[in-house]
């Protein structure tokens, strides 16, 4: 079967707009994606967008438990919601693509990655909202190198499908990290950044090859 995008989606009124380049972060992870994975995801490609699918709804459910929690703090709800809103429609889109391939979406399991990197989650109260929005950056962060492989790795119709979420899961990561600035001394933020991004090198590099996001 040819790994062909679906149809353009409808735009909804209620979504989010995509926010100009200038709101993307400059950084990136330590351990780069290996071509092997690539091969992975070529392997099953329905697999993995069964899988797609599932980060974008568990993204989305994420952004709204940080907005649900701390809702003392507006800009970070504002966020949030938006975020939400904009994993949801991406949701959307991936799952319509499952479904002009005759397919459907898969069963809700854990993802060992994002287990391992909220296991690095400071407990103690004056940090923990830190870690949670660095963390979710540095996932954000990731998603966004390997859809952007994809964009350049898969054949000519899926580069614009997946260079559009690689552009923003890299929004995504720069939105985290400047919320934990808002929140936090900006020297504190980039030492602890810098500490999960050493973190997570292992983390990744230590995941079976599958077709899967991680």
């Amino acid at each position: 079967m040819l790994l062909t995008p679906p149809p353009q989606s409808p735009n909804f009124a209620a979504m989010p707009r995509e926010k100009p380049p200038s709101t993307l972060h400059a950084f990136t992870v330590l351990a780069p994606t290996s071509a092997a994975w690539i091969d992975a995801v070529r392997s099953d490609f329905d697999a993995f967008l069964r899988d797609h699918a599932a980060c974008e709804r568990k993204a989305s459910a994420t952004a709204m438990t940080l907005a649900s929690h701390y809702r003392d703090k507006e800009e970070l709800v504002t966020e949030m919601v938006d975020l939400a809103c904009e994993e949801l429609h991406h949701f959307r889109k991936v799952y319509a693509f499952i479904v002009t391939r005759g397919g459907q979406l898969g069963e809700d399991t854990k993802d060992r990655y994002v287990r391992e990197l909220l296991g690095l989650a400071r407990r103690a109260p004056e940090v923990y909202l830190l870690d949670r929005l660095l963390v979710a950056g540095v996932i954000e962060a990731r998603g966004c190198e390997r859809f952007g492989l994809l964009a350049a790795s898969l054949e000519p119709e899926l580069a614009a499908f997946y260079g559009e979420f690689a552009r923003s899961e890299g929004r995504h990561a720069g939105l985290f990290v400047r919320l934990a600035k808002r929140y936090y001394d900006e020297p504190q933020v980039d030492a602890r950044l810098a500490e999960l991004f050493a973190a997570e090198a292992p983390i990744v590099q230590s995941l079976p090859l599958r077709a899967a996001l991680h």
